[in-house]
């Protein structure tokens, strides 16, 4: 059994998966990763699983050797990390690779592997990313734009009258009170914004058809009112460092 970790800001998505398919998921706090309190939560949720190996992506520096630290201490090994020089399956066509995030990177992979090239991945996290896999099957880059709650919340922190929201459906596209109007322009605003750079994409890569995955908090709430987008994926990321582990399990010295 082999340990994905995809570690975040807020919060470290873990996953267990064999050779061919991810089996099972779960978040943890980030903050407990940094602070090296992960490990009894890790070896609960584990239960009599041993790994014999681990692959990670992380956006969280400070998060990185702890996390790293706890796979020693528990299993004895360090993780794969995944990095531009480790990445296999996808080239990077970009003018200082070092700068894209890890998790992009595998979602790249992980889209490009189950839905060929070209490819578009948007993830719905704190911020809204969209990743771009050209036909050649390079990563080429991307588009990044404030997330939905990141918006909301925003609103409400720079406002005297503006509540917070918890984001879901609206009713209609005509607000009849404050939350409502709020959630009208942060869902079917979002759906524009995503509807317009799909357009954008396609006109710039020269292709009519261009497969798109969503994945991250907000993909299934925006991808039902989207049929641009063809795929709602929520372990995208896990999925992509599975794929790079198998890469290079495969892989001689």
């Amino acid at each position: 059994m082999i340990l994905l970790l995809d570690i975040g800001n807020t919060h470290t998505h873990v996953g267990l998966a064999n050779g061919s398919r991810l089996l099972r998921a779960r978040d943890f706090s980030t903050a407990a990763v940094r602070s090296g309190e992960l490990a009894p939560e890790l070896q609960a949720w584990l239960k009599a699983v041993r790994p014999t190996g681990a692959a990670l992506a992380s956006v969280v520096p400070a998060a990185t050797e702890p996390a790293q630290a706890t796979l020693t201490e528990l299993f004895g090994f360090r993780a794969l990390g995944l990095t531009p020089e480790t990445l296999r399956g996808v080239e990077i066509d970009y003018p200082r690779p070092q700068t894209i995030g890890p998790d992009r990177l595998a979602n790249a992979l992980a889209a490009k592997h189950h839905f060929g090239a070209p490819v578009v991945v948007v993830d719905f996290g704190t911020a809204v990313t969209f990743d771009v896999v050209d036909r050649r099957g390079c990563y080429v880059g991307g588009v990044i734009a404030p997330g939905l709650a990141a918006m909301t919340d925003y609103l409400h922190e720079k406002t005297a009258l503006l509540p917070r929201i918890r984001i879901r459906e609206p009713r209609g596209v005509i607000g009849k009170n404050t939350e409502h109007a709020m959630l009208v322009g942060a869902v079917h605003g979002y759906r524009g914004l995503v509807r317009g750079l799909i357009v954008e994409l396609k006109r710039e890569l020269g292709c009519r058809r261009l497969p798109v995955v969503a994945t991250g908090g907000y993909a299934k709430l925006i991808a039902a009112g989207l049929p641009e987008i063809d795929a709602v994926r929520p372990h995208l990321t896990l999925e992509g460092l599975r794929l790079l582990w198998a890469a290079h399990e495969i892989e001689p010295d």
